[in-house]
C-alpha cells in the first residue's frame, strides 16, 4: 500500500494546486497582460516535464519506434476525445458537438480533458519504480496548474457565480488527477512492458494540450510575447527542478 499512497498523496496535491491557485480570484481581477503570461508560463513548465520526465526515461528504456508510436498514440486519443466531447475553453469559447450543459458544467468538463491525462503521467512516473522521477512530474503539473486555477475561476465569476463558488469549481477539476494519476500506477505495476507506453502516450497528450489549447490561447488576446517569455521562463525552471530534484 505504500507506493500507492505516495502516488494518491503527490497526485492530490497537485490536483488541489488548482484550486490554491483560484484562491487569488477571491481578492478581484487580473489583467489579460499577467493571465498570458501566467498560461505561457504554464505551458512552459508542462512541456518541460513532457520532455525530461516523460520522453528521455521512455527513450532510455525503449526505443524511438515504440516512443514515436505512444507520442502519437496519445495524441490521437486527446484529438478524439477533443472532438467527441462537448467542452468549453475560457478563451477558445465552446469546441465539440453542441451541448444545453450549463456552462460551468462545460468548463469542468474541458479541464478534466486536460487534467486527466496529467495525472496518468504522474502515475506513470511513479510506476517506473523511481520515486524521485514521480515526485518531478508531480511537482510540474502542480505548478502549470495553479495558474489554470485563476484561469478557469475568473470567467466564473465573470459569468455572476460567487467567488467562493468559482474557486470550489475550479478545485473541483482537480481532483479528477488522482484517478488518472492511480490508473496509470496500476497499468504500469501490473504489465511493466507497457512503462515506456505509457510514458510516451501520457507526453503525447500532454503535447497535445500545449500545442492545441495552452500556447493559442495565451496568445489571442495581443499579449503573446509576452506568453513566449513566460513559457521560456516556465521551461527553464522545470528543467532545472528536474535536474536538482533527481
Amino acid at each position: 500500500m505504500y507506493p500507492i499512497m505516495i502516488v494518491l498523496t503527490a497526485s492530490l496535491m497537485a490536483g488541489l494546486s488548482t484550486g490554491l491557485g483560484a484562491l487569488p480570484a477571491l481578492l478581484g481581477e487580473f489583467s489579460e497582460e499577467i493571465m498570458d503570461l501566467l498560461l505561457g508560463f504554464s505551458a512552459g513548465v508542462m512541456l518541460a516535464a513532457t520532455a525530461f520526465s516523460l520522453l528521455v526515461p521512455a527513450m532510455e528504456i525503449s526505443n524511438p519506434i515504440t516512443a514515436a508510436l505512444g507520442l502519437l498514440l496519445g495524441t490521437a486519443v486527446l484529438h478524439i476525445l477533443d472532438r467527441m466531447i462537448p467542452h468549453l475553453h475560457p478563451v477558445a469559447g465552446p469546441e465539440g458537438p453542441p451541448s444545453k450543459l450549463a456552462k460551468v458544467w462545460l468548463f469542468i468538463i474541458a479541464m478534466t480533458l486536460h487534467n486527466f491525462p496529467e495525472g496518468v503521467a504522474v502515475g506513470v512516473s511513479f510506476g517506473m519504480g523511481d520515486v524521485a522521477t514521480g515526485l518531478v512530474v508531480a511537482t510540474a503539473i502542480g505548478l502549470q496548474n495553479a495558474p489554470e486555477g485563476l484561469a478557469v475561476a475568473l470567467p466564473l465569476i465573470r459569468e455572476r457565480y460567487s467567488r467562493w463558488r468559482a474557486v470550489g469549481y475550479a478545485t473541483l477539476t482537480g481532483l479528477v488527477e488522482p484517478l488518472g494519476a492511480l490508473l496509470g500506477f496500476f497499468i504500469v505495476s501490473l504489465a511493466h512492458a507497457l512503462l515506456p507506453w505509457g510514458l510516451t502516450f501520457a507526453a503525447g497528450a500532454m503535447l497535445f494540450i500545449v500545442v492545441d489549447e495552452m500556447v493559442p490561447e495565451s496568445h489571442e488576446k495581443g499579449f503573446g510575447r509576452k506568453a513566449t517569455f513566460g513559457l521560456i521562463i516556465g521551461f527553464t525552471l522545470m528543467m532545472v527542478l528536474d535536474n536538482l530534484l533527481k
